[in-house]
């Protein structure tokens, strides 16, 4: 896959991106920080799809990386398969500075095309604040109860507020 860089329009592929025997990557020519920054994304995507996701923490490292720069609100899932193996991370609905409305129908839509066995529900709250309102309570039990009825766990719902993080999961929210 070739990434573009906007600053000046040179690119680079994954191919070009050298690993060094002890694991360390080359880049054989000045890239901008959105290259870098999405060639980073690149290769912890390829990660996520090989290993499961194996506790919140490493759910939270990986959306920090993809939602925390966000100035509006999104809502999205981490789809897994029975290994717990990311299928696809998929913004749903995005919204405001303060909000994004979620529709069940559409996560249940979203889970069944991805051939999921479970789910991780996540969003940003852009203010930097990642407590949970009321809001975020119900609609996580209204998803949950939902999925429950055609066997699709939900795994946790993490929310991302800059660096800081709150996983429903780790809170016994779930």
């Amino acid at each position: 896959m070739k990434t573009t860089n906007h600053t000046n329009h040179t690119a680079i592929s994954q191919s070009e991106l050298k690993q060094t025997r002890n694991g360390n990557y080359r880049i054989p020519k000045a890239v901008s920080k959105e290259l870098l920054y999405n060639m980073v994304l690149e290769l912890i995507q390829e990660d996520y799809q090989r290993e499961p996701l194996s506790s919140a923490k490493s759910a939270i490292n990986y959306l920090t990386l993809k939602l925390s720069h966000l100035d509006f609100e999104t809502f999205s899932l981490i789809y897994l398969d029975s290994q717990h193996r990311v299928i696809e991370l998929e913004q749903l609905f995005s919204g405001t500075i303060d909000s994004a409305s979620v529709y069940p129908r559409e996560v249940i839509k979203g889970c069944l095309h991805n051939k999921a066995a479970a789910v991780i529900l996540c969003h940003n709250h852009p203010s930097g604040i990642p407590e949970p309102s009321n809001a975020d309570k119900q609609i996580t039990e209204r998803i949950k109860d939902a999925l429950e009825l055609i066997d699709i766990r939900v795994l946790d719902h993490i929310i991302i507020a800059g660096g800081r993080s709150v996983s429903f999961a780790e809170r016994g929210l779930l």
